[in-house]
């Protein structure tokens, strides 16, 4: 018969004859869960460190095109020209980002985005070296060119939730409202920076900074491997995500969407400088960070819509201040409440590509988003200039309001429909 251990029911003897007393054991006391939800999101393992090196690379973003026309207009005289050389960037970079994220999304972050960033550094180098030694007009053009390599940083980071909290839309939505507050708040300080940058120390001091910066955030957001998406089989990957239904539709969308803050943008530094542009900023950052903090209820799609009725309805407060008082202090209350609707618009579109980008596509979805709302501002912002200088303020600010009823009739129409 075999023998069978039981557990002793008396006193336990060690070999001495000394009665042994075992203390029962207790369970570690867990930590108590965070209810502010970017507390929660932030206490993801790895989350913070991927976040912070994240922030530093994508500051530069809203550095380098105020930056390089500070530099160049300085240096050669010529605000054309600097416009020139920065529009040239901005193609570029609409060609090559959707190809620098597939290579993200083939090959993973860390591989593609510390080399990609490495030649975009370079570039804003000779950039830079070529304006202050005075080189020939087509070497700013070629040298701003290489910077399009720059990989789509925030696209990585959503990618990255989107790995870390994949079945937990509630944690999702927290994520791409805290990444586009980000945003906003990266592009409200990055030009201030470039600028004093500029005027404090040289000419070139906002693009050397910026390419530290860069180079210096990508760095560190690529060395937390543990929170980097892993790469898909080759078997699961569809093509493009052009061709899933709906997302076509969703480009368009925008693409109108950046048309509203490039024609925003121009018209408002036209009529009252671009101080002021930062209170739409800073309203969609609080927006968007108060968004973040509710929970997503109801069809994604009728949420889109929503928030595009109501980034039709708040854009119009710009050109209702200005064809009423046309008073500086109304028109900066307009625009702080005009920003309130640019951050939900911005994360229930960016969710909703999310949704419809087939596995292993991530980065790439997201960046053909990202290229298609700078091709809206690249337009947008040539229409507003071309309504100031041909008309007056108050046509200019009904460029934003018909771009944003554009976006909502699109939406309307097709990205509904699978």
């Amino acid at each position: 018969m075999p023998y069978e251990r039981t557990p002793p029911t008396g006193p336990l003897l060690n070999v001495s004859g000394d009665l042994l007393v075992i203390a029962p054991r207790t369970a570690a006391p867990a930590r108590p869960t965070p209810t502010n939800p970017y507390r929660r999101l932030l206490a993801t393992p790895g989350a913070r460190a991927f976040t912070a090196g994240n922030l530093l690379a994508r500051l530069p973003m809203g550095m380098f095109s105020v930056s390089a026309v500070i530099m160049i207009a300085g240096s050669r005289g010529s605000y054309a020209l600097a416009g020139a050389v920065t529009a040239t960037g901005l193609a570029a970079t609409a060609v090559v980002a959707p190809w620098t994220a597939r290579l993200v999304d083939r090959y993973g972050q860390a591989r593609i985005a510390v080399p990609a960033t490495a030649i975009a550094a370079l570039g804003s180098l000779a950039l830079l070296l070529c304006v202050h030694y005075g080189a020939p007009a087509w070497t700013l053009f070629a040298s701003y060119a290489a910077t399009a390599t720059t990989p789509n940083t925030g696209g990585m980071s959503r990618a990255r939730w989107a790995h870390l909290h994949r079945g937990d839309p509630a944690a999702l939505h927290t994520a791409n409202s805290f990444e586009q507050a980000a945003d906003e708040l990266c592009f409200m300080l990055g030009p201030a920076l470039a600028a004093l940058l500029c005027a404090a120390l040289f000419p070139e001091a906002g693009t050397l900074v910026g390419a530290i910066l860069l180079m210096t955030g990508v760095l560190i957001f690529a060395a937390q491997r543990a929170t980097e998406p892993p790469v898909a089989p080759h078997t699961t990957r569809s093509g493009s995500p052009l061709r899933t239904p709906g997302m076509p539709a969703l480009l368009a969308v925008f693409l109108a969407t950046g048309a509203v803050f490039g024609s925003m943008e121009v018209v408002t530094i036209a009529h009252a400088g671009g101080a002021i542009l930062a209170l739409q900023a800073a309203g969609s950052c609080v927006a968007g960070l108060l968004y973040g903090s509710l929970r997503p209820v109801g069809d994604i799609r009728r949420r889109l819509l929503g928030c595009l009725a109501g980034m039709t309805a708040l854009m119009s407060l710009p050109l209702l201040a200005t064809a009423s008082a046309d008073s500086l202090l109304a028109l900066a209350g307009a625009l702080l409440l005009a920003g309130a609707a640019t951050a939900p618009t911005m994360v229930t579109g960016m969710t909703l590509v999310q949704r419809l980008t087939p596995e292993g596509q991530l980065n790439e979805g997201m960046t053909l988003a990202v290229t298609a709302l700078l091709g809206g501002i690249a337009a947008g912002s040539a229409t507003g200039g071309w309504l100031v200088e041909h008309t007056a303020p108050v046509p200019g600010y009904a460029a934003p309001v018909c771009a944003a009823g554009l976006a909502l009739a699109v939406a309307a129409v097709g990205v509904r429909r699978r």
